[in-house]
């Protein structure tokens, strides 16, 4: 008899949102990164990678079933709302991309149960 090791499709909802805020943070703090006023956009690129690395983290959390995952997950939708916040501010599409993915990563780990 072969053991199921996929997730649940309620948590394959929330680790595929982490995943694509990761994406998301990653190509955005590599975009920011070549745009002119490269000092104005420091702030951002520091929370995008923060971002990423609590989502890997979190995604990480949640797949192995921790029960520790709550804790990390308060932290994951902390930091997600302060990136998107951040790159909100920003008109550069890969800020407004990273925004909208960090806002269903939150509304997505919120729900998570």
């Amino acid at each position: 008899m072969a053991i199921s090791t996929a997730p649940r499709p309620a948590h394959q909802d929330v680790l595929d949102a982490l995943a694509r805020c990761v994406a998301a943070c990653e190509h955005c703090a590599t975009a920011c990164l070549g745009e002119d006023n490269l000092q104005m956009m420091v702030p951002c690129i520091r929370l995008d990678r923060d971002c990423a690395d609590i989502c890997r983290l979190t995604a990480a959390f949640i797949a192995r079933g921790s029960d520790h995952a709550p804790h990390i997950l308060k932290e994951c939708i902390e930091i997600c709302q302060k990136c998107h916040d951040e790159c909100a501010q920003h008109q550069h599409a890969h800020c407004q991309a990273c925004a909208a993915a960090c806002q269903a990563c939150l509304e997505a780990c919120k729900s998570y149960k």
